[in-house]
């Protein structure tokens, strides 16, 4: 069983995985400092500095000034302020994440044009022969120009 798993972990799938979880882990870090560092500010002062999180209901019918004083008493609460902020984290760390693979889209190296091909196959005896060829040596049919 030990040599079993060790065949197991040691596949290149398997290390591949582990490889690409660790880097998402790390990505993931880099894209929220983008977002929270870089993004975010310049949007919240646009916005001017609003707020979604104290936006909520209370659900036993006493009013509360404040989400963290609804939480202290114990009330019942559907908080929509959270779920707004939730939600526009959401959509801007992914078109943070866009822009960052478009990015690397980019530079990454474009994919070499294909080769026009040097050699045809003899539609009679099928070998391999050049392209410019008008008789097959092979078999020595004529070919089709």
């Amino acid at each position: 069983m030990i040599q079993e798993f060790k065949k197991f972990a040691m596949r290149g799938n398997a290390i591949d995985l582990a490889v690409g979880f660790i880097m998402g882990g790390a990505f993931g870090a880099i894209v929220n400092s983008l977002v929270n560092d870089v993004i975010m500010p310049p949007i919240g002062l646009l916005l001017g500095k609003v707020d979604f999180s104290n936006l909520f209901i209370s659900l036993s019918g006493i009013s509360y000034a404040t989400l963290e004083e609804a939480k202290k008493a114990g009330a019942a609460t559907i908080n929509y302020g959270l779920f707004i902020n939730t939600v526009v984290n959401f959509l801007t760390v992914s078109f943070a994440l866009f822009l960052v693979v478009r990015q690397v889209n980019r530079w990454a190296a474009k994919p070499a044009p294909a080769a026009e091909p040097v050699t045809k196959e003899c539609p009679y005896c099928l070998s391999v022969i050049p392209i410019k060829a008008t008789r097959c040596p092979h078999c020595t049919s004529q070919l089709e120009a």
